[in-house]
């Protein structure tokens, strides 16, 4: 069942989705040739408890730490470890943050140093395809329609969009009804209402979109061992169309990137 959402609740959600912001902010300071991804994880963690909130992932369904952290040809739900990251490798970085009983669930994937102009596009396409997404979240529209933008632009460049990962809606808890898919048909699925708020998250592979998993039960990582990235923002329909409640503006200002591709989403645009 679709949970709606209040504009008082919305408001409380975008104060987690804030923290989530903030704290891929503060790991994009972080990110360098040599630093280990467990290392990343305590400074998430620390971050999201020193601004009041809890570590969203951490205990969830068993997972053992703050961020999920997913190098190179990892899809997603990558465990962190003391393995260094080098130059020339990605990263995606999951997190979620728990505060004032909603969630925040938020995701970015970085380049390590300088990376192949190959793996720099799908990093660069896989982000767009996010927002081609998030422009279909609107009264009126289906879930297919979201799906659709994504998969047709993705596809369009030669990738494989990942088939058993999907973005959801999320409130209270972290995985609520509908779930998002990164493919679909225009007009098909649940319709969007006011009020509703998801968690739209392409992940895209280089090569194939078939995928496999670690023996340790979370990590994901693509068939052929050719890179995904994976991008995720939390969105609310307010006054019929998309609001941003997530914003990478953090970490643009951490990496020196200036952006306006946030401002179509933005409360009075």
């Amino acid at each position: 069942m679709i949970k709606i959402k209040s504009r008082e609740e919305i408001e409380l959600m975008r104060e987690s989705a804030l923290i989530v912001s903030k704290t891929l902010g503060e790991v994009a300071k972080a990110i360098k040739p040599g630093v280990s991804t467990l290392e990343l994880d305590k400074i998430a963690e620390t971050f999201i408890r020193d601004h009041g909130a809890e570590p969203g992932f951490l205990g969830l369904y068993d997972f053992p730490n703050t961020l999920c952290m997913s190098p190179n040809e990892q899809i997603v739900h990558g465990i962190p470890n003391k393995d260094p990251l080098r130059e020339g490798d990605i990263i995606s970085v999951d997190c979620g943050a728990l505060k004032n009983g909603f969630y925040g669930d938020h995701a970015y994937t970085f380049a390590v140093g300088e990376i192949d102009p190959e793996t720099e596009k799908l990093l660069k396409v896989t982000k767009e395809s996010l927002y081609m997404g998030i422009r279909q979240f609107r009264v009126g529209n289906r879930v297919g329609d979201v799906g659709h933008a994504i998969q047709q632009y993705t596809e369009s460049h030669g990738y494989g969009v990942v088939r058993e990962l999907v973005g959801h809606g999320i409130g209270r808890e972290m995985h609520e009804d509908p779930e998002m898919p990164n493919y679909g048909r225009r007009g098909k699925g649940k319709k969007f209402v006011e009020g509703m708020v998801v968690a739209i998250e392409p992940m895209i592979n280089l090569g194939t979109h078939r995928i496999k998993q670690f023996p340790d039960g979370w990590t994901i990582k693509t068939a052929d061992m050719k890179p995904s990235a994976h991008f995720e923002h939390d969105v609310a329909i307010v006054d019929g169309k998309p609001e941003l409640l997530s914003t990478f503006k953090y970490v643009y200002q951490a990496l020196g990137i200036v952006s306006d591709e946030e401002d179509e989403f933005r409360a009075g645009s």
